[in-house]
Parts: structure tokens; sequence; C-alpha cells
């Protein structure tokens, strides 16, 4: 397999953009992830659903999308997106994120958050040029909590009914990191 230019690469990672051709891979490694992700995230399973996702993460200036690939072998081990990113005096994005299960507990992803944080704080040029992040956890997933505040990210509040996800309204903590706050390498 022919491993892509890397927008950013660690040790053991490397972060990209989607691509169209990416969709049976990622797919199928969203089937093989149900478990992981529900209740909390429901990416796209299906082509016709990850096309037009993939293509709003691509070549946007209110968002952007990153596929996370082992270097080892170039499988896709998650993704991690930048939406709703506001220019002017806020410079700020909300983080979604997720890991496929055959990299879970691995490390990889912590490894490529970090990538996301050097990229996103990086110069515009070199980078988003942002200043903030935030993520938006629900107060139960544990894994997802233990990453963010791994990564440095600090509790700001909870947000009752902050989005609908699986049918329902859910609250939200509130997690965020700022370009000059020190992290975890």
């Amino acid at each position: 397999m022919t491993i892509s230019i890397h927008v950013r690469e660690g040790a053991r990672v490397g972060l990209r953009p989607y691509r169209l051709a990416d969709g049976p891979e990622f797919i199928a490694r969203v089937r093989e992830s149900r478990d992981l992700h529900r209740p909390w995230l429901f990416p796209p399973a299906t082509v016709e659903e990850y096309e037009p996702y993939a293509a709003r993460l691509t070549g946007g200036d209110t968002r952007t999308g990153f596929l996370v690939c082992e270097l080892a072998t170039g499988a896709l081990a998650g993704f991690v997106n930048v939406n709703n990113i506001v220019r002017g005096a806020f410079q700020c994005g909300a983080l979604g994120y997720g890991a496929f299960a055959h990299a879970a507990g691995r490390g990889l992803f912590r490894e490529a958050l970090g990538l996301v944080l050097d990229h996103a704080f990086a110069p515009a040029g070199e980078g988003l040029g942002l200043h903030r992040l935030e993520a938006n956890v629900q107060p139960g997933n544990t894994a997802s909590i233990a990453l963010v505040r791994g990564a440095g990210f600090r509790l700001e509040g909870l947000s009752p009914d902050f989005l609908h996800v699986d049918g329902a309204w859910r609250d939200h903590e509130r997690w965020a990191v700022t370009a000059g706050m020190p992290r975890v390498r």
C-alpha cells in the first residue's frame, strides 16, 4: 500500500486529508468499531454517506479533517476533524474525532491528537493559525475525557442539552486548550 503525503507525522502515526478513495476502508473500519463508537459517535457507515462527509472536510475554510494513519502499514486508525472554525478575534475550532477499534488503547490516538494540536496552533501557512480548540464530550464518555485531559485540555463547564446525538439532546462537558497552554507530549 502506498502511504500518502502526511500533513504531520509522529513516531507511529501521520495525519492526512480525507480522500474519496478512502471510503471503502473508512466504512469497513467504522463498521468494525460500532461497539466502540456507540452511543457517542455515528460516523458515516456507507459510501453514500462517506463521500459528502469527506468532501465537506476538504478545501473549506470553516472545517477541515484528517485521517489518522499508522505509519508502519498505512492503515486508517481513526479521524480528527476541526469543525466550526471561526476567524477574526476568536480563532477557534471545535474538535470531532474517533479512533477505530483495532487502534484503540494503543496510544496512537493520543499521538494523533498532539499532531492535530501542533497543526492547529501553527501559524497560518504552516498550519491553521488557531488560538483555541474545544472538545465537547458527553460526561459518560470516559475514554474521550481521558484523551482530552491527557492532552492538556481544561474542563470549562457543562452544557446541558448541548448536542443532538442518538435521537436526543445530550449534555456535554466543554473542554478547551489554547495555543499558549502547556501540553503533555
